[in-house]
Formats: structure tokens, C-alpha cells, sequence
């Protein structure tokens, strides 16, 4: 009963939604372990270079598994206006804030709207707690205790370490400062649907009038709360995951950050056509077997769009490799879209990046639309006979008009973004 009184809120909250006005993405960037920048993301993709590793990071050095890491946050700087967010999260939002002219792109936007007319919507999981996580294992903290400030100064912590670090706003509030922002802000943390949530809330705000464009983004960076954790949900795999394969036996986790500016004055070559949410209500760590959630998100993307599944040529599934969750996925994309559809996971060149994955995955769906080419699905070689939907093991060029974008989070979070060439 529980299950089918959330989905029945569910689709009464998104049929009661108006047709999206389409929002151009006047600017894109990427990071994650496959490189920085689009550029370099482009030429993993087209290469077949996956950025996973065997575990070295080195707060969680004891696990046998494959990870995403970005090379250089260790000894990264960040803008001296911005020194007390320092932590790795923050590092790796601004590395990736400087590519792909994004910093250029919203200054523009500034001049032209203001920067208290700009939004800025962020989705993390991760947040700085890596930097709590290592104050405990120093010793410097202690539950329900304050931090003498002889020990703050010793383990090179600020007074304000929950504030600027480890909060879940506190990677909005550096993206917004370092932007140079002072609009609507929000944070989404939904677990691994965050930073695609990010834009079905960002095209909300612009269309009630509280911000003329927006900022989306996510950042997630590694953790020990979120390896360890994994591992012991018996989630990890011991080797490169490999999304959609009969042999599939677990997630590899990375980190990573992305940022899109929706612009609705924009002429940018992509536009967010529509978005769908749904909760499933099921389980807080497993999928509706049948994928029910999933299908719900999907069918209220495409109507938000205006389009039906025979309107989507590609998807970019969320395709996390694990056995239950590329089941759901599956049976959910075969209901809402159909078998027609190129589908592909991303997840083996990045691994899995929690909340930036939406983000990321979001602008590879981009990306695959102006270069009219969808990735494969790196590490599959043999896709699960028990799945029907249209999984494409290698890349391959192809004529693309629109493409869907799959993020499904613990706690049945889910959400579905079309994206179309144009308006």
C-alpha cells in the first residue's frame, strides 16, 4: 500500500506540471578521472579510455576495488578570496569551474541579468565530510565535544569547518562565491539522482520568476563514509564495473564535478527539453524490482517534452552495474521508452560519481547530440540476455535529434531529463 500511495502523489504532483519551455545550455563543463575539460572527456570517450584505477586513495587504501580519481587534488589551490572552503569537494568544483570558458560564460550572464538574477542549484552526496572523516581519525575531533581552538590550529582546520566544508550547502555557497553569484541557491541531495534533479529544479525557478537564468551543477568527490560504505553493502566489485554484463558483480566509485548554464535568451546547441521525478517508496537501498519509479520518471520526462519514447534516440542509462539496480533500470526503459532506443552506461569510464553523476551523464547526453556519435558501454562485453532493452556495447557515430538522460538514487529518487538539438 505504501508503495503505490507514494507513486499515485507521484504522478498527481508531475501531470499537474505545465509543457517545459525549452532552456538552451549556453555553456558546459566537465572533470572527472577520464580528464578536465570537455576536451579531454571527448577524447577518453572516443579512445575507449576508462579513468579507473586500482584503488590509491589513500584514507581508504585498505579496499580492493576500482575507483574514479582526479589526479592533482591534493596539492590544489583554491582562489584566495575563497581559502576557508578549502577541502577536496571544493577543489574539485573550482578545477573544474576553470575549463571549457565556463567562468567567461557566466560572467556574460551577470552583465546581462545581474548576479542576483542568476540561480545556482548544486547537487553532492559527499559534500567536504571527507575532511571531518579525517579530523576523526585524527583524533582532533570528538563526538559531542567542541574543537579547542589549539587542536583547529593544529589539524589545519578553520572554526567554521561544518559551515564552509562539510555542510550540504557548503559546496553551493563556494560555487556561488567564486561565480560571483548572489541569486536564487539551493542544494540537492538525493543521493545518486542530485545533480539531474538540479536542472528539473533550476527550469521550476525560472519559470516562477525567481531567477532569469541558472546555474546546474554537482560535485562529488572520494570519501572514505562512501567507499566503506559501499563495501559494506557488498556493492563494490574488485574490478573495472561493467554496467549491463551478464558477469556484472558490482559499482566502481569516482569522483567528479560538472556545471551547465541554462539560459532561456540563450542559442546554445542543446536544450533541456524536459524532466520527470518520481519516488519509489520501496526500499532504501534497493530498486522497484519492475523498475515502476523508474517508468513513472521517464514517462513524465517525455510529456513535460511533449514526446513520446519513439521521439528518443539515445539514452544514457544510469547503469550502475549492479545486478539489481541494471535489472530495474532495464524492465523500466523497456515500459516508459521502449526497445527501440540506443541505450549505453557511461560508468566505465568514470565509475560511479554519486551526486555528480546526473550532471556528468547529463552533458555526455549533450555532447552525444552535437557530435552525433553515442559511447558504447565500456567493459561489457557480453550484455545480460535477461535484459531487452537496446544496449549498444560499442560506440559508434549515429543521427541523433534527442536523447534521455537516466539518474536513480537510494530511497527510489529518481529522475529522467530529454535533451534536444536546438530549441
Amino acid at each position: 500500500m505504501a508503495t503505490a500511495f507514494a507513486i499515485d502523489i507521484a504522478i498527481d504532483i508531475n501531470l499537474a506540471d505545465r509543457r517545459m519551455t525549452p532552456l538552451p545550455l549556453a555553456a558546459a563543463t566537465l572533470t572527472n578521472a577520464c580528464g578536465v575539460g570537455l576536451d579531454e572527456i571527448r577524447r577518453a570517450l572516443r579512445a575507449g579510455t576508462s579513468g579507473l584505477r586500482h584503488n590509491d586513495f589513500e584514507p581508504a587504501l585498505g579496499l580492493d576495488t576500482w575507483i574514479g580519481r582526479v589526479d592533482g587534488l591534493e596539492s590544489a589551490a583554491l582562489a584566495p578570496d575563497c581559502v576557508e572552503h578549502d577541502c577536496r569537494n571544493n577543489r574539485l568544483a573550482q578545477l573544474c569551474l576553470e575549463q571549457d570558458g565556463f567562468v567567461a560564460a557566466v560572467d556574460a550572464a551577470r552583465a546581462r541579468y545581474g548576479a542576483d538574477r542568476i540561480g545556482t542549484f548544486i547537487g553532492t552526496t559527499t559534500s567536504g565530510i571527507l575532511s571531518t572523516e579525517l579530523a576523526y581519525r585524527s583524533g582532533s575531533l570528538t563526538p559531542g565535544s567542541p574543537l579547542p581552538p589549539a587542536v583547529e590550529s593544529a589539524a589545519g582546520l578553520s572554526p567554521e569547518l561544518y559551515r564552509y566544508k562539510h555542510s550540504m550547502y557548503a559546496t553551493t555557497m563556494f560555487v556561488r562565491s567564486f561565480l560571483k553569484l548572489s541569486g536564487h541557491a539551493m542544494t540537492i541531495s538525493t543521493a545518486c539522482s542530485s545533480s539531474a534533479k538540479v536542472f528539473a529544479a533550476a527550469a521550476r525557478a525560472i519559470d516562477a520568476g525567481l531567477c532569469d537564468a541558472a546555474v546546474v551543477g554537482g560535485v562529488d568527490s572520494l570519501a572514505m563514509s562512501t567507499l566503506f560504505g559501499f563495501h559494506s553493502l557488498e556493492l563494490l566489485s574488485r574490478r573495472p564495473c561493467r554496467p549491463f554484463a551478464a558477469e556484472r558483480d558490482g559499482i566502481s566509485i569516482g569522483e567528479g564535478a560538472g556545471f551547465a548554464l541554462l539560459d532561456p535568451q540563450a542559442e546554445g546547441p542543446v536544450s533541456l527539453l524536459g524532466a520527470g521525478e518520481s519516488a519509489d517508496a520501496f526500499h532504501m537501498s534497493s530498486p522497484h524490482p519492475e523498475g515502476a519509479g523508474a517508468a513513472h520518471a521517464m514517462r513524465f520526462a517525455l510529456s513535460s517534452a511533449g514526446l513520446t519514447g519513439r521521439d528518443i534516440d539515445y539514452i544514457n542509462l544510469h547503469g550502475t552495474a549492479s545486478r539489481a539496480n541494471d535489472l530495474a533500470e532495464d524492465r523500466g526503459v523497456v515500459s516508459a521508452v521502449g526497445k527501440e532506443a540506443a541505450a549505453s552506461s557511461t560508468k566505465g569510464w568514470t565509475g560511479h560519481l554519486l551526486g555528480a553523476a546526473g550532471i556528468t551523464e547529463a552533458v555526455i547526453s549533450a555532447l552525444s547530440l552535437i557530435d552525433q556519435w553515442i559511447p558504447g558501454t565500456l567493459n561489457c562485453e557480453r550484455v545480460d540476455p535477461a535484459l531487452n532493452s537496446n544496449v549498444r556495447v560499442k560506440s559508434q557515430a549515429m543521427r541523433l535529434r534527442r536523447a534521455m538522460s537516466n539518474s536513480f538514487g537510494f530511497g527510489g529518487s529518481n529522475c529522467s531529463l530529454v535533451f534536444g538539438l536546438g530549441r
